[in-house]
């Protein structure tokens, strides 16, 4: 009967665990770039708006590209104008149809004509330096979506890290709480024994059930920064991520000696963005010159529909020149004139600011790196403290309300350390980005 009960409890805690496993799905950090780069919504986004960039530059092919138009009419009247004109174009008047009476009071006429009709533009050099425009539009949003694939990789590399210590703050607080619960069983025996005061037993109770409740919220925040990993994999699952490789500091030196990158994809966007103003505004400018384009037409008339009895064609160039247009047009210039200007202030400033926060964001790292040195040096020395309190208080030559301390101090500096690791490899990282 007892090896019943025996077994009964290991396959009890066989499928917790077995339940457990499969609610958390190890994955590693390449795994989630991979699958960030096919799914991430602000990346599909960010496609899609070049793509709408594209579309735009290939609509300025008509500044090159004939425009071709096939039309087919039919129209039944008796208006004298109309009558004669089309009996014309079919190629069947007689002499009969000069006469007077006739000419004043025309018979019905059905005409169905099909015209093909071909407009090339020659000469079109405002409709030339739009065309430019589009391109480095198109080719300033290309290096933007480059620039936004950057960031999210920083964004999934800070996700990631969150979930790692997620996961190690669990692993601390875990053990916090067998540690604190150890305490208490010690703390209860020495108040039988009348070591310890009442008060001394609920102050340990206090201390338990607040490493219990940061556990708690520590698990929370675990889910939300696996929820978010999914989220930026474009996933929709509920299963709790968990990383393949634990949280660790990695500490590079070289990295002082880098300098912002002047092709940096950001910073070429808004060059890109500069030389289409630039365009717009020798396009503004150039809208003063004449435009040459060439037309023709090929025509067929009939009685019937879809008839090609009489054919005709008509060929041609037209140049024409828009001289005044009240002062619409050079407003047009002056306002692409300070947009180019604006632009121009505006990639400055950026450049600027961007070797600022690169500037910045060195000079956070080496606090960064100073503080990893510091805080694993005080999780080290607490952890020793706690050690001899807790040896000294189990025979019953410490206070409890010093043991609490060194438990609580020794916790924090553990937190803290974590934070730290996080803290200087997503640095790290943010600097890499501003290089790059």
């Amino acid at each position: 009967m007892q090896s019943k009960y025996i077994l009964f409890i290991i396959i009890f805690i066989y499928n917790i665990l077995n339940v457990r496993a499969q609610q958390e799905k190890l994955i590693s950090f390449d795994e989630v770039l991979n699958k960030v780069k096919e799914n991430n919504y602000t990346i599909k986004i960010s496609n899609q708006n070049f793509e709408v960039a594209k579309a735009d530059f290939n609509q300025t092919n008509s500044v090159l590209l004939p425009n071709i138009a096939i039309s087919h009419t039919g129209i039944s009247t008796t208006n004298p104008l109309m009558a004669f004109g089309s009996k014309l174009n079919q190629e069947i008047l007689t002499q009969a149809d000069f006469n007077p009476a006739l000419l004043n009071n025309p018979d019905k006429v059905n005409n169905f004509a099909t015209k093909i009709e071909i407009q090339q533009p020659l000469f079109n050099a405002d409709g030339l330096f739009m065309r430019k425009a589009a391109r480095s539009k198109m080719n300033a949003v290309e290096l933007q979506m480059s620039r936004t694939k950057d960031y999210i990789k920083l964004e999934v590399i800070k996700a990631y890290m969150q979930l790692q210590i997620a996961y190690k703050a669990v692993e601390v607080l875990e053990k916090a709480t067998e540690a604190a619960l150890e305490n208490k069983k010690i703390a209860e025996n020495n108040f039988k024994q009348g070591y310890l005061q009442k008060a001394d037993v609920l102050s340990v109770e206090v201390h338990v059930t607040e490493v219990q409740n940061q556990l708690h919220n520590t698990k929370s925040n675990l889910k939300n920064a696996s929820d978010y990993l999914n989220f930026l994999m474009g996933a929709t699952t509920n299963e709790t991520l968990k990383p393949l490789t634990p949280l660790v500091p990695h500490l590079d030196l070289d990295i002082y000696n880098k300098q912002l990158s002047t092709t940096r994809a950001d910073i070429e966007a808004m060059e890109k963005s500069t030389e289409a103003y630039n365009n717009m505004y020798k396009a503004a400018k150039m809208s003063y010159l004449p435009k040459l384009n060439a037309f023709g037409s090929y025509e067929m008339y009939d009685t019937k529909l879809f008839g090609t009895n009489a054919k005709g064609y008509t060929v041609g160039a037209q140049l024409s020149w828009n001289v005044f247009e009240g002062y619409k047009r050079i407003g047009k210039t002056q306002k692409s004139k300070a947009e180019l200007e604006k632009s121009e202030i505006s990639l400055n400033q950026y450049k600027n600011k961007s070797l600022l926060e690169f500037n910045k964001a060195k000079r956070q790292l080496k606090d960064a790196e100073n503080k990893l040195n510091l805080t694993n040096l005080a999780v080290e020395q607490s952890n020793e403290a706690l050690r001899i309190r807790t040896n000294r208080f189990k025979q019953g030559l410490e206070k409890t309300s010093d043991l609490l301390n060194s438990e609580t101090q020794y916790l924090q500096k553990q937190l803290e350390y974590l934070q730290t690791v996080f803290n200087y490899n997503y640095t790290k990282a943010y600097v890499e980005f501003l290089i790059k």
